[in-house]
């Protein structure tokens, strides 16, 4: 990449580089390309140390549609019904149901008790 760059001092040291603007939109576009991968690298390293879980392409679909509620889809994924959802995180059948449906909206305290028990964070059920 050999591009024209204008240099210019303040007291006699580089301070500014100026450059084409094609050539500062391919540079945008590689620093974009490597904060994906250091991103993909961090997953990966999480899902190594065990802190981290992948998941089929289709569940992260319906969580990207956000055509069902996330509570739902991850209910189904860990196998639970709604009343085995509700006996663990300590809150009525209804409830979930309602969570589900975009009834209501849980509490932080409830969020919390689902996200331990699907084993999620708690953005991902919002």
């Amino acid at each position: 990449m050999r591009a024209q760059v204008q240099i210019i001092e303040r007291d006699g040291q580089p301070e500014y580089a100026v450059v084409p603007i094609e050539t500062y939109h391919r540079l945008l576009a590689l620093a974009e390309d490597m904060e994906d991968i250091r991103a993909y690298d961090q997953a990966m390293a999480e899902i190594d140390r065990g802190e981290g879980e992948i998941v089929p392409a289709d569940l992260a679909e319906r969580l990207l549609t956000a055509e069902t509620h996330p509570l739902r889809i991850w209910r189904e994924y860990r196998g639970l019904t709604q009343q085995q959802l509700a006996d663990a995180a300590g809150v009525g059948k209804s409830y979930i149901s309602q969570i589900e449906a975009s009834k209501k909206r849980p509490t932080v305290r409830v969020l919390q008790a689902l996200s331990r028990t699907l084993a999620v964070d708690m953005e991902d059920l919002v």
